[in-house]
């Protein structure tokens, strides 16, 4: 390989690690991927208390800007069948007051790009699940 072709190749494999460095960082905080929106939201919510309203599960439809504000109108897409009016009511307002609490997303500049005007389907589980056993092959018993 001549002199001047492997300056070139150097020089471009330090561009590409410079570049590549930069795009990585993210300030701790800020939202990078899909699970962190979804991470975020959950942080924010407060499901009523019992006392109030009889638990239900709720997912809203909702986009956001490039800034992580709200875009648009959020939607309510789906609401457990057993609940009241009142208890949808409820729920509903702890729903907007998550958004509110969490809004503007810190997005890095990547995500922003990417999920900017795009709508994305937030569940909010009103009641835990309980941890599922796990299953493992060597304690499956086999037939052979």
């Amino acid at each position: 390989m001549s002199r001047g072709r492997q300056t070139f190749v150097w020089s471009a494999a330090a561009l590409l690690f410079c570049l590549s460095g930069s795009a990585a960082r993210t300030e701790p905080g800020q939202v990078d991927n899909l699970r962190d929106i979804v991470t975020k939201m959950k942080a924010c919510w407060k499901p009523p208390p019992a006392s109030r309203a009889s638990p239900i599960d709720i997912t809203v439809v909702v986009s956001f800007n490039r800034a992580g504000e709200i875009f648009g109108r959020p939607r309510i897409t789906y609401e457990s069948e057993a609940a009241t009016d009142n208890d949808r009511l409820i729920y509903r307002i702890a729903v907007m007051e998550a958004l509110q609490r969490c809004t503007p997303l810190p997005f890095t500049e990547g995500m922003a790009g990417a999920v900017a005007g795009r709508p994305f389907a937030i569940k909010f589980p009103a009641r835990k699940t309980p941890p599922q056993p796990e299953k493992r092959a060597w304690l499956i018993p086999k037939t052979l």
